[in-house]
C-alpha cells in the first residue's frame, strides 16, 4: 500500500508545481502587457512589476511524519526593489510638465522572457512527471492483473 501512497503523493507534488508554475507564467505575462503602463486607473504611477514566491506543501504521512508534498504559491507581491526607469518625454500626458521626464514600469520585458522561458520549461518537465506518474500506474495495474 506505500507504493501507491508514494505514487499518489509523487502525482500531488507535481500537480501542484504546475498550478504554481501556471500562476508564475499569468504574472509574467501580465507584467510583460504592462511593460509601457505608465499610469494606473488608481493614480499609484507606472505599473508595478510583479514577482511570485513561491513556498513547500507540507503532507503529513499516515506515520505522523512530516515530508514535502510540492509547492504553492506564498504570494504575488509587487517588486519594490528595483527603481522606475525616467526617460525624457516632454508631450506625454503623463510625464512630469516642467521638467518632461516620464517615469516609466520596471519592467524588463527581456528578463521577463528569459523568466517565461524558464517557467514554460519548469511546467513542460512537471508534466512529463506527471505522464510518467500515469504510465506507472498503467504497468502496475496491468502487472495486477
Amino acid at each position: 500500500m506505500s507504493g501507491i501512497n508514494d505514487l499518489f503523493s509523487g502525482m500531488r507534488a507535481s500537480s501542484s508545481a504546475l498550478t504554481a508554475e501556471r500562476t508564475r507564467i499569468d504574472v509574467i505575462a501580465k507584467n510583460i502587457a504592462n511593460a509601457e503602463t505608465t499610469s494606473m486607473p488608481d493614480g499609484s504611477g507606472p505599473y508595478r512589476r510583479q514577482v511570485v514566491n513561491f513556498a513547500p506543501m507540507l503532507e503529513h504521512a499516515l506515520d505522523g511524519s512530516s515530508s514535502t508534498g510540492g509547492v504553492r504559491v506564498g504570494s504575488v507581491t509587487k517588486d519594490m526593489s528595483t527603481p522606475f526607469p525616467v526617460i525624457n518625454s516632454p508631450g506625454h500626458k503623463d510625464a512630469d510638465p516642467v521638467t518632461g521626464e516620464l517615469r516609466m514600469p520596471n519592467v524588463n520585458v527581456v528578463s521577463e522572457m528569459a523568466d517565461l522561458i524558464l517557467a514554460m520549461r519548469s511546467y513542460e518537465s512537471n508534466l512529463n512527471t506527471q505522464d510518467g506518474f500515469v504510465k506507472m500506474a498503467e504497468r502496475a495495474l496491468r502487472i495486477a492483473q
